[in-house]
């Protein structure tokens, strides 16, 4: 049984995350059940299995979010499809469950899919983290991170539990072929830059970073534009800042295939999350042979390698710079080949691995 938090129609990371893995899950022959929040009460099985969405109140300025906060209704379910074993995506109304599956000798991973320090650290509650941390370690026999930066905030608290499993990206969905000529003249001209933020518009992603970026650009002579594709809280005070600026405001973009070929048709994708924990999005640029650029203090630079470009995360501009100064041709190859280490159907294997659970993970390679 999987839970999670911090899900809606509009999620990115997270749902995509949840949907390639209940699907590996179901295919290597795993009958799997995802609980999350929702506005109703919704029972479907799907391609990932059962789906069952619990109502749950939106988190106030988080632009939809919602949680799992009453307990009675989850314990119901729990008690009621009694799992072989548990995997929590959430560390805040949900870190009960650990305790509940340790009752009831049921295997159960926490899988931490944002920095908690870094969250509350931007609210100015950094103090807290460490004793949450602390306790998600002590609630769960397993932490599970998707790089060795995220890591480092329960590492350092002294935590033995925890495993690294990376994530992955659909490299047929996001693929260079989906670069699109007549789309990218939708946005700019052939000798024009086209820079492409695609992500959630919150603060902790930091968008406005990308503004800023082509803001600097254009102040040196460089004729980019800019397409900023998602929606989140900050989407009106970004149009604002952005002025008169040659940027593109696209919404949520539902079809994966759109996603895909914006991303194979930039000329460089960027992501100025400074506490991303993984950055699938940027994966997905990569996938699609586009190069990135990064903030050195996430957990990017290690996700992107020599593919992309780290620089300070207010200045982003210096990053799109040294990557138009390689050969196209090269820079697209190099950012295909760094993804291509990265497919889901290993980190499907890799999750069932720390799950003790790998009956059927022979037909993976077939079925996903």
């Amino acid at each position: 049984m999987r839970l999670a938090n911090f899900v809606t129609a509009r999620s990115g990371g997270l749902r995509t995350a949840l949907r390639e893995l209940g699907e590996g899950y179901t295919a290597a022959g795993h009958d799997t059940v995802l609980i999350v929040p929702g506005d109703s009460y919704t029972d479907e099985v799907s391609a990932q299995g059962r789906v069952i969405t619990l109502p749950g109140p939106v988190v106030p300025f988080t632009g939809g979010y919602r949680v799992l906060l009453r307990k009675r209704p989850v314990r119901r379910l729990l008690e009621e499809l009694a799992p072989d074993r548990l995997e929590v995506s959430d560390r805040f109304t949900l870190r009960w469950t650990g305790r509940w599956a340790r009752e009831r000798a049921i295997p159960s991973v926490m899988v931490s899919h944002e920095s908690l320090a870094g969250l509350l650290g931007a609210i100015g509650m950094s103090r807290l983290a460490d004793p949450l941390n602390a306790r998600s370690a002590a609630s769960y026999d397993t932490v599970l991170c998707t790089t060795a930066w995220a890591g480092r905030e329960f590492a350092r608290l002294g935590a033995e539990n925890l495993v690294r499993v990376p994530l992955g990206v659909d490299l047929e969905v996001f693929h260079p072929r989906r670069r699109d000529p007549d789309l990218r003249l939708r946005y700019a001209s052939p000798d024009t830059v086209l820079l492409v933020h695609c992500g959630r518009l919150s603060s902790e992603k930091r968008p406005d970073r990308s503004i800023e970026a082509l803001r600097a650009l254009r102040a040196e002579g460089v004729p980019a534009v800019l397409v900023v594709a998602g929606d989140g809280p900050l989407r009106d005070r970004l149009e604002r800042d952005a002025g008169d600026l040659p940027v593109r405001f696209e919404r949520f973009i539902p079809d994966r295939h759109h996603v895909a070929a914006l991303l194979a048709t930039a000329d460089v994708v960027l992501a100025p999350g400074p506490i991303e924990t993984f950055g699938l999005a940027a994966l997905e640029a990569l996938a699609s042979g586009s190069p990135v650029v990064v903030d050195r203090t996430s957990a990017l630079p290690e996700v992107i390698g020599d593919a992309g470009v780290a620089t300070d995360g207010a200045d982003l501009a210096s990053g799109v710079r040294e990557l138009l100064a390689r050969p196209e041709a090269a820079r697209r190859a190099a950012a295909r080949a760094r993804a291509e280490r990265y497919g889901w159907p290993a980190a499907v294997e890799g999750f069932l691995t720390v799950h003790g659970a790998t009956v059927g993970l022979r037909a993976l390679g077939r079925s996903i």
